[in-house]
């Protein structure tokens, strides 16, 4: 069951919308949320994990420590392999709000979670 306020992070470039790949990210945005409401805590700079055609799996460590006490990530992509590996670290992986406002997305996933569904 999830605890309210939820500690989510986000892939964004600009923290208007959920635009980053994961891969890509070299910061995430790590936001305290509410049904009723969301804030900006801090920004967390990482190692971008994804070089073109191969990754760099030294960064990975990185990523997974900077967001391990956050309930989900929201992204704009994820491949399968780096999902495997944010969820076994206990962390939901989100990419059904890819391009959406940041503020709006998290508020619905908030109430939705708060109502049971499971998403990510």
């Amino acid at each position: 069951m999830a605890e309210f306020p939820l500690k989510l992070a986000v892939a964004t470039k600009d923290n208007i919308s959920i635009n980053e790949h994961f891969g890509h990210a070299k910061q995430f945005s790590v936001y305290s949320t509410s049904e009723t409401g969301c804030e900006l805590l801090e920004t967390r700079e990482v190692a971008n994990y994804c070089l073109g055609q191969h990754a760099d799996e030294s960064a990975m460590g990185g990523i997974l420590e900077a967001i391990k006490d956050c309930y989900a990530v929201f992204v704009a992509r994820i491949g399968d392999g780096p999902t495997a590996k944010v969820h076994a670290i206990g962390v939901r992986a989100v990419s059904e709000y890819a391009y959406a406002a940041v503020e709006e997305s998290l508020l619905d996933y908030a109430k939705r979670t708060a109502a049971g569904e499971e998403i990510g």
